[in-house]
């Protein structure tokens, strides 16, 4: 079932956080940016699986780290051109892929909750209308509380039904 709720995606207790970026991503703006200060090591593992396999725009990136959240990068924007450009905007092909890999690996993996942004609006450029439609599309009929991070509020946990107390600011 999807929920649109309000707050700060870091502070989610969701198992799963997935948000959206492109191959070869420098994370450095947005959620992708907040994610690298909390959790650099991702973002060096992200750049070492971008250089050994070049994955293409549509696909996913999954990343445990100790301590952290299940982060599962989908990568809805086109690459950048050259390296040292900014990557592309997000396409809505490429979020229908992306979206369509993250069901199916929640299904495998028994993944009991989901977070994720307003997927591909911000830098990515697309409409949430059109987007909301494809998330509706292939996360509404998970059996899984996936909550849609629809307004965001720094450092205020959301009130995500299903758990008992939201996780505390740290940091």
């Amino acid at each position: 079932m999807i929920r649109d709720v309000e707050g700060d995606i870091l502070l989610s207790k969701a198992q799963v956080v997935a948000h959206g970026v492109a191959p070869g991503d420098h994370f450095d703006s947005g959620l992708a940016l907040a994610l690298r200060e909390r959790w650099p090591a991702m973002v060096k593992d992200f750049r070492h699986y971008c250089q050994t396999t070049h994955p293409e725009a549509g696909s996913i990136w999954f990343w445990a780290g100790a301590g952290g959240p299940e982060i599962i990068n989908l990568m809805v924007q086109e690459p950048a051109a050259r390296p040292g450009d900014r990557p592309g905007k997000a396409t809505l092909e490429n979020v229908h892929h992306a979206l369509k890999a993250l069901a199916k690996l929640v299904v495998k993996e028994k993944v009991q909750s989901l977070a994720l942004p307003r997927l591909a609006t911000g830098v990515g450029g697309l409409d949430w209308s059109d987007v909301k439609l494809l998330v509706e599309k292939h996360l509404g009929g998970l059996d899984i509380p996936v909550f849609v991070y629809s307004v965001y509020h720094k450092n205020v946990a959301a009130m995500e039904p299903g758990f008992s107390a939201p996780r505390a600011a740290n940091g």
